[in-house]
């Protein structure tokens, strides 16, 4: 039998389906113990079947990350790495969007990873090691006013991104943000690969394994970056 004690731990949330689970399948297969959760309790199933930890809730929750990392780190003592990862906040029309659908908006996006950093930071400073993924949007430096939520709270990711990197580099701890352009997890209008240099759309599979590249040893050296993985779409340099 195989000893799995001292395999790497890694949490994930929105990890029960599209880019989530794919991520979460890839870590897997390389040896990673998980703690994964999703708002529709698809997370509890993949766990089950990944013989991972799965709960039903929300990154957008204070309290259900809380129990996340809890439960995580009861079953497993650690936490090397976390991907953190979520659903599409509210849209709409830019001055229409209401100050309740801005703070939806930041719950999820901005305010997931600031408390979920407050949490596993010490356990990581505590093993001297630990790696992060934040994943955004191509949008969030080239924004659009169909997106315009995700646009705003994922380029503050970004911006939050730097800031973690910058202040515990020297810990041996890296956080890089994945912004990802247009993947077949999500249905998408006919024609859209038309306006990618690469044309055609991503997949899950290559969101997912540049995912397990940044938080691995291999990208050692990288932190603080803003890694677009969008078959060339965005313009600027």
């Amino acid at each position: 039998m195989t000893d799995t004690s001292q395999a790497p731990v890694a949490i994930i949330t929105g990890g029960g389906r599209g880019m989530g689970a794919g991520i979460a399948r890839e870590l897997h297969a390389r040896g990673y113990r998980l703690g994964l959760m999703s708002p529709s309790g698809s997370a509890v199933e993949l766990a089950a079947e990944l013989g991972a930890i799965g709960i039903k809730g929300s990154a957008g929750e204070a309290k259900d990350l809380e129990t996340l990392v809890e439960k995580t780190v009861e079953a497993y003592g650690r936490v090397d790495a976390v991907v953190n990862h979520t659903g599409h906040p509210p849209k709409g029309d830019l001055i229409d969007i209401t100050d309740e659908k801005w703070a939806i908006g930041n719950d999820l996006m901005v305010l997931s990873v600031v408390r979920m950093a407050r949490l596993v930071t010490p356990y990581m400073l505590k093993q001297g090691k630990g790696s992060w993924v934040n994943i955004t949007t191509f949008a969030a430096f080239e924004p659009s006013l169909v997106f315009p939520v995700s646009c705003a709270y994922r380029a503050a990711v970004g911006a939050y991104t730097k800031l973690y990197a910058d202040r515990y580099a020297a810990d041996n701890i890296r956080m890089n943000a994945l912004l990802p352009g247009f993947i077949d997890s999500l249905e998408h209008k006919p024609g859209t690969e038309t306006g990618i240099p690469m044309k055609r759309l991503g997949t899950m599979n290559e969101i997912a394994k540049t995912t397990a590249f940044l938080l691995s040893d291999d990208a050692g050296y990288i932190t603080g970056q803003n890694l677009r993985v969008d078959g060339g779409i965005t313009k600027h340099v």
